[in-house]
């Protein structure tokens, strides 16, 4: 938790008081459990409330109006501070206080910005039209340069008040009426008896074995069941037997994760509007990995159309201790800076996650009041042990919109079919199917591996490292800890 407060401030580019946050853990007493701490939209939220306002604002017709990327309307109720306190209630040795104390101080004493966030920080001279949020995070009117040093001294003032007064002062305080105000200054339906009802829940993750190991992932309204689902697949087809450096494995794994897509963007909603098929059993998997040949199908899809999700920006740390206590811990705004809306003098940088819903009722991400949208983020958790007795669990994730489950699938897939060490199992090359259907792969692939993967009609091309998300992971090995960072982000790998 400290260092997800830290994060906040010096990485305030992809996370945030105003986002939402969720948790993996397997305690050292044996409990394997999850915390999802994700507001919902606001009651008076309705799809037809949100064409009208949008159709006003644009100069529409109400029925051509789509649900808004940035902006009042896919702003959600945040999640994050109650969050952090439900752990710190549950789980935690020190107090809430203690653990905002380090992240106070970055906040108001400055620090140096990093290449990775510097560069992040750019968007926000296009995204923030408002003076709060221009105020609050720009200076002279621009993003800062590497090496500058910067505060954040309203950021800073809003956590030292979490620390005094706890998260209500947040969802029931004065925070929580300048959130509100401010997403109603501009044409938003954000009430503070949104932010009044909303609770943090503690519940059962959902698993599946993977060729020897039990995988945790989060139930919806999350994308783990994409990640059980593909897996279940990758696993009836063989895809780990493969020789790590043929493209048969390349293949045979993305073409599991395209059906899992195709499962989990049509039927993975808030449980409490819509309900799913066993997405993450056996036999699911059978029947769709029939689907599969040694061609690709180009007939799957994502399916869903203008979810604004495929590259979003998250921060996700793990940690290990030597009690056996592991914990994969993620948090986000969604994208970026996320809304551009900063709530009054609070330095709080509000979500865009309701970018994710549809206007389309027949959708099953269709916006309704106080329904929770859905969402990317997934910490994982895997036993590698669970028919032995040996304890061996790691905690780990892949941040980065839709390439958090395909990161997922190609972890576990390093660690259990091909023995790899965990930085190994980061380093490895990655490739990634694209919304638009087409397979990219990291340039450090084998040209032939592309050759013959463009042979069997993937739509194949090559990105940057940094498309491909940004990976954690620590382990308790029968007491032994090791952890590994993502080589292609700002990361670190600390014990202490």
């Amino acid at each position: 938790m400290a260092t997800a407060a830290a994060l906040n401030v010096v990485e305030p580019t992809s996370t945030g008081l105003g986002g939402d946050v969720f948790a993996l853990y397997r305690t050292a007493d044996g409990e394997v459990g999850a915390m999802r701490s994700c507001g919902p939209a606001p009651a008076d939220a309705t799809i037809d409330a949100v064409r009208d306002a949008v159709a006003t604002t644009e100069g529409v017709d109400p029925a051509d109006a789509e649900m808004p990327d940035t902006g009042p309307h896919a702003v959600t109720v945040p999640g994050t501070a109650r969050g952090w306190e439900a752990t710190a209630d549950r789980f935690g040795e020190m107090s809430l206080s203690e653990l905002l104390r380090p992240a106070i101080r970055y906040a108001v004493d400055g620090y140096p910005v990093s290449e990775v966030v510097s560069a992040q920080w750019r968007h926000g001279e296009e995204l923030f039209e408002t003076d709060h949020a221009r105020e609050a995070y720009l200076f002279d009117g621009e993003a800062p340069d590497v090496g500058q040093h910067v505060t954040l001294p309203e950021l800073g003032e809003s956590m030292r008040r979490i620390a005094e007064e706890g998260a209500d002062v947040v969802y029931e305080g004065e925070i929580g009426e300048r959130i509100a105000a401010e997403v109603r200054e501009h044409g938003g339906f954000l009430t503070t008896d949104d932010l009044a009802a909303f609770e943090p829940e503690f519940l059962d993750p959902v698993s599946t074995t993977y060729n020897g190991a039990e995988v945790y992932e989060l139930p919806p309204n999350n994308q783990g069941l994409i990640a059980l689902e593909a897996l279940n697949v990758a696993e009836e087809l063989g895809a780990g037997e493969h020789d790590y450096d043929s493209p048969e494995r390349v293949h045979y794994l993305s073409e599991a994760l395209k059906l899992a897509f195709h499962d989990g963007h049509r039927y993975i909603t808030d449980p409490e509007f819509e309900q799913h098929p066993p997405l993450g059993s056996k036999e699911w998997a059978a029947r769709r990995a029939e689907r599969v040949g040694e061609a690709c199908n180009d007939d799957v899809s994502f399916g869903v159309p203008d979810a604004h999700a495929e590259d979003a920006d998250t921060v996700l740390l793990c940690v290990a201790d030597d009690e056996g206590n592991v914990v994969s811990f993620i948090n986000s705004r969604f994208a970026g800076f996320g809304s551009g809306l900063v709530a009054g003098d609070t330095g709080i940088a509000l979500q865009n996650r309701g970018a994710s819903f549809s206007l389309d009722p027949d959708h099953p991400n269709a916006l309704a009041p106080r329904k929770r949208p859905f969402h990317t983020l997934i910490p994982g958790l895997v036993d590698l042990a669970p028919d032995d007795a040996a304890d061996d669990w790691a905690a780990f994730g892949v941040m980065g919109g839709y390439m958090q489950p395909q990161g997922h699938v190609q972890v576990i897939s390093n660690l259990v079919d091909y023995g790899m060490p965990l930085q190994a199992s980061l380093d490895a090359a990655r490739w990634r199917y694209r919304e638009e259907g087409s397979l990219a792969l990291e340039p450090q692939f084998d040209s032939h591996v592309a050759a013959k993967l463009s042979r069997r009609g993937h739509d194949v091309r090559t990105l940057p490292p940094t498309r491909f998300g940004g990976a954690q992971i620590v382990r308790n090995a029968d007491g032994v800890l090791s952890g590994a960072t993502e080589p292609r982000k700002d990361g670190n790998a600390q014990g202490y």
